[in-house]
């Protein structure tokens, strides 16, 4: 009996799928085996070790997307690229920040960026700040570049009402390499080539407070000048007419700012506290101002503060040309460094009968003005 040739063909047919498709199996398996050995290690030796947190899949799928990008993320965009600031926002995210390179023209590729850094685990730990980047950089050394947000440039802060004491004690977190000695010397050697301080031993009251950028190689000379310079920008010849008006040269005129600042808690009441102490020295009536009893008395260990607060009956007797419950007129000297507001109060005060005041008892920080010295007890706290 002869056997039909279409089961020789249907029974071939069957012994081939038996063969090929274990065939078949075993070659997927050599790959994918391939896959997860070479495909990592080849993107290891070229990028480094990948993240550890990163999965088996992510490990295969970010190395394999590297070796894909190849020279876009190892070579730099352009060789002769120059320096060019490059600023990270706080929260930015990833996404954003290597799109603002790309069209920069700091690298070639956004997305090989993104897929690097999230290789590397350097995705998360980018700092905001202002960098000095350059296309002659590779992709990858800019990604390193971006975890240290350590800038050539420090804010440096100075506050109305500090004296220059406040402002050493703030250089030592300020970023710049001034130590408080060489400030204090800086200070009391004032900058050549402004009029107002011509003869002055110091610039105290003239460090300008505001908020400054410097660089971290700034020296205590270069920084008291800076201060200093602010100042002069500010002394306009409406503020300088103002003084004149009232019988003050900018030096007495700064003298007296530095006491109403720091009497005037709430600066709406600056022009007021400022007519007050103008109305005094018309009549040659002592000043009698806190402030300068706490300038001249000096630190406070027990409260650590420059501002003794509140003074005693043996404070208000400290003998200082400071003291003005002691001596008449104007201190020789500022006592803090006064802000525009407490300098505009001097040149434009109200106008006021009071020669009195003192502080409300509800803890406002208001005061309370009086004209004669009845009304000014009347305004006691009981």
């Amino acid at each position: 009996m002869l056997v039909p040739i279409s089961l020789y063909l249907t029974s071939g047919k069957q012994l081939m799928r038996k063969l090929i498709v274990p065939t078949v199996f075993f070659l997927v398996l050599i790959c994918l085996f391939l896959t997860f050995i070479t495909v990592p290690s080849q993107a290891a030796r070229i990028y480094g070790q990948p993240a550890s947190w990163l999965t088996v899949s992510q490990r295969i799928q970010y190395s394999a997307q590297l070796l894909w990008y190849d020279g876009l993320l190892t070579r730099p965009l352009d060789s002769n690229g120059t320096e060019q600031s490059f600023t990270i926002a706080p929260d930015e995210s990833v996404n954003s920040v290597a799109n603002n390179l790309e069209v920069m023209g700091f690298i070639r590729d956004a997305e090989s960026f993104r897929a690097y850094l999230i290789y590397a685990g350097l995705d998360t730990s980018i700092q905001a700040g202002r960098y000095d980047l350059s296309a002659a950089m590779s992709a990858i050394d800019i990604a390193h570049e971006l975890q240290d947000a350590t800038s050539a440039e420090v804010t440096f802060v100075v506050l109305p009402g500090w004296r220059m004491e406040e402002i050493a004690a703030s250089l030592s977190t300020s970023g710049l390499p001034i130590a408080p000695g060489e400030f204090f010397s800086a200070v009391n050697n004032p900058p050549k080539g402004f009029d107002f301080l011509s003869g002055a031993i110091s610039a105290e009251g003239f460090l300008h407070p505001d908020f400054y950028i410097f660089s971290r190689q700034t020296t205590a000379d270069q920084l008291v000048n800076e201060l200093v310079r602010h100042f002069a920008l500010r002394l306009s010849r409406e503020l300088q007419l103002g003084f004149e008006t009232q019988g003050l040269s900018v030096y007495q005129a700064v003298t007296l700012a530095s006491i109403v600042e720091k009497e005037a808690v709430q600066k709406e009441e600056a022009p007021l506290v400022a007519s007050v102490y103008l109305n005094r020295v018309n009549i040659g009536m002592k000043l009698e101002a806190d402030p300068t009893v706490q300038y001249a008395i000096g630190y406070n260990a027990l409260q650590n503060t420059w501002w003794t607060n509140p003074l005693s009956l043996t404070d208000l007797q400290f003998d200082s040309p400071f003291n003005t419950y002691v001596y008449a007129g104007l201190p020789p000297a500022p006592i803090s460094n006064p802000g525009l507001d407490a300098l505009n109060a001097v040149a434009f005060p109200a106008e006021t009968p009071y020669y009195f005041f003192r502080a409300r008892c509800d803890g406002s920080g208001y005061h309370s003005f009086a004209e004669t010295f009845e009304d000014h007890l009347e305004n006691g706290c009981e």
